[in-house]
């Protein structure tokens, strides 16, 4: 037995693997690997598809295309969207802020920054890239509405009360817009003027559920408990509506305004 065979038995004991084995393995030469395939966006129809599915699954799959294709800018705002619906506001504002250095032009990029420091409660990183959007597309009342939004949260009342004037000139009794109007005035502790704008929001067929809590919340700081019990009942699950009825109670007990909250209240758009 040569030196070479001897070393190899010796390691083939240690191992357990047969000795005939073990030669073979040494003196057969390596196969090469097949090449992966390389990964595709997904169609349209599939894209459609997930844009219809719940936001941990549009998070998954937009950040998936954006790392298939960095330079998709579709898949980029999708991905900072579902990110923003998830709470993830860092990462939505990083991915949103990366499609504007690809594409510096790019509005519904530019609306999602903002959007997303707005959730964050960190508007002022947020305004710079509405105002280009607002310049971009001065017809847009979403551009303007998250910019009243995004000054209201920096505390430029007067400018957040132009611009949501005009985003009103541009979609007339908007519910987002004069939701937002009213959380100011609720922000200002002017209650008598945030419940008939709320009122009118809550009216309009596009109306959304985050519209009717704030006229919920506002007719429950009001004192009229009853009208906001009725709302919260029609809209929340039992435990979600006595977890707000009992906030609202808490609220009016002590005469206080939870900032937190009604910054929270503030439409995207």
């Amino acid at each position: 037995m040569s030196r070479t065979t001897a070393s190899i038995a010796i390691l083939v004991l240690l191992s357990g693997v047969p000795a005939g084995a073990a030669a073979a393995q040494t003196q057969a030469p390596a196969q090469p690997q097949a090449a992966a395939a390389p990964r595709v966006p997904a169609s349209a129809e599939v894209r459609a598809a997930y844009e219809r599915s719940d936001a941990l699954s549009r998070s998954v799959f937009w950040t998936d295309q954006a790392d298939i294709d960095p330079r998709d800018p579709v898949a980029g705002v999708k991905a900072a969207a579902a990110l923003r619906d998830l709470g993830r506001f860092d990462q939505a504002a990083e991915i949103a802020q990366g499609v504007l250095v690809i594409q510096p032009g790019n509005v519904d990029a530019m609306l999602e920054v903002g959007r997303a420091h707005l959730a964050r409660g960190q508007a002022f990183y947020g305004v710079a890239a509405l105002e280009q959007a607002r310049n971009a597309r001065p017809g847009d009342w979403q551009a303007w509405s998250l910019l009243g939004a995004a000054y209201e949260q920096v505390r430029r009342p007067d400018d957040a009360r132009a611009a949501w004037a005009q985003a009103l000139a541009i979609s007339p009794e908007n519910p987002a817009v004069l939701s937002n109007m009213a959380i100011s005035a609720m922000t200002h502790g002017d209650a008598a003027a945030a419940e008939p704008l709320l009122r009118r929001a809550a009216a309009q067929p596009g109306a959304t559920l985050k519209v009717r809590l704030n006229l919920a919340m506002v007719l429950g700081l009001s004192g009229k408990m009853g009208e906001a019990e009725q709302i919260l009942r029609r809209d929340l699950p039992p435990e979600a509506a006595d977890a707000n009825l009992q906030w609202l109670r808490d609220r009016a007990r002590d005469g206080s305004v939870d900032q937190a909250r009604t910054w929270g209240s503030l439409q995207g758009g």
